[in-house]
């Protein structure tokens, strides 16, 4: 590609050296090579001025184990999945696969923020790439089922060429369950075991699903270990896993539903996120009056958890919202 670029750029030359004297024309020739050299795709200097591409794989794992431990409340089994996925992949040189994770969980319990934080680690600088990190709003970007076909081949095509641009090219979906069905099979073949497809490797990219689905039975789970006094570090993995498989495809109102994609395997993992509880309700509050630059208030942080913490309507227990409405609370009372 280096070479095919630099040629095309020569193939031009001849039409406006013929204007121009024998030195203007060395210096013409010698300055579009510099050129080249520093701002071609694998030239440092274009990677410290502009959007690179993670080619070298410096993913910083304990920079981001740093920000899922500090940021992320209440979602050890989410960040310590999140944290060993992205690990053994990044240090994989010629993964066989794609990474493909699928976040499930009530609104606001950190799954979109999780997923920034990956981006934010993922390339060279902390701010996220946005080049080569792309996000898909099922309601934004695929509102009618009826142009599903038109859909499916955009969306391939994003990806294969996207894919073919930055091998470690994060693709973010939001609102799983408003996906018109059908749609995510059509991606199938880039996230199985391929060396290439039609000369791209896609071993590298990282795929993220983000759900709604499911929820309502990971609340269960949580629910019945509390009301059985048991802590919420005691909930087993791999049975919300397992039943996090099931529940989505076998949910009508999933993108997941009948998905070629569950049935392959190639959902790598199946993340659970936790409902919030009062105490991590009042971690985000902390955290969001320090955001502001608000002095803490103890009574504040009190009142909003208390007023958030709204499920089980008898226990009130969790908060529905998660720490969704935590910034327009804190606005409304400082």
């Amino acid at each position: 590609m280096k070479l095919l670029n630099v040629a095309g750029f020569f193939a031009l030359v001849p039409t406006v050296v013929p204007a121009l004297e024998p030195i203007t024309t060395s210096l013409a020739f010698c300055g579009a090579a510099v050129m080249w050299q520093l701002f071609s795709p694998a030239s440092w200097l274009k990677c410290r001025f502009l959007e690179c591409c993670n080619m070298k794989d410096t993913l910083d794992i304990p920079a981001l184990q740093m920000a899922l431990e500090q940021k992320v409340f209440g979602q050890h089994l989410a960040t310590q999945v999140v944290l060993k996925a992205l690990s053994a992949h990044s240090g994989d040189k010629q993964p066989r696969k794609p990474l493909v994770m699928s976040f499930h969980g009530w609104t606001g319990t950190g799954k979109s923020f999780v997923s920034k934080i990956i981006a934010q680690n993922l390339y060279r600088r902390h701010e996220a790439r946005r080049r080569f990190v792309h996000q898909f709003d099922a309601v934004l970007h695929f509102p009618h089922a009826e142009h599903i076909k038109q859909y499916q081949e955009q969306l391939r095509n994003w990806i294969r060429g996207n894919v073919s641009v930055c091998p470690r090219s994060l693709f973010i979906f939001s609102e799983m369950d408003q996906m018109p069905h059908g749609l995510i099979d059509s991606i199938m073949p880039y996230l199985g075991h391929h060396e290439t497809i039609n000369g791209v490797y896609y071993g590298k990219a990282i795929f993220l699903f983000l759900n709604n689905a499911g929820g309502d039975k990971i609340t269960e789970v949580a629910l019945d270990h509390w009301r059985r006094q048991k802590g919420r570090e005691e909930i087993p993995l791999m049975d919300l896993q397992s039943m996090l498989s099931a529940e989505i495809f076998n949910n009508r109102n999933s993108g997941f539903w009948n998905s070629k994609l569950i049935q392959k395997n190639l959902v790598d993992y199946f993340i659970p996120f936790l409902p919030l509880e009062y105490k991590h309700v009042k971690e985000c509050i902390q955290e969001e009056l320090r955001y502001q630059g608000h002095q803490e208030d103890e009574d504040l942080i009190i009142e909003i958890a208390l007023a958030m913490s709204d499920y089980p309507s008898e226990d009130r227990i969790y908060s529905s919202k998660g720490c969704k409405t935590v910034a327009s609370k804190v606005n409304l009372n400082t």
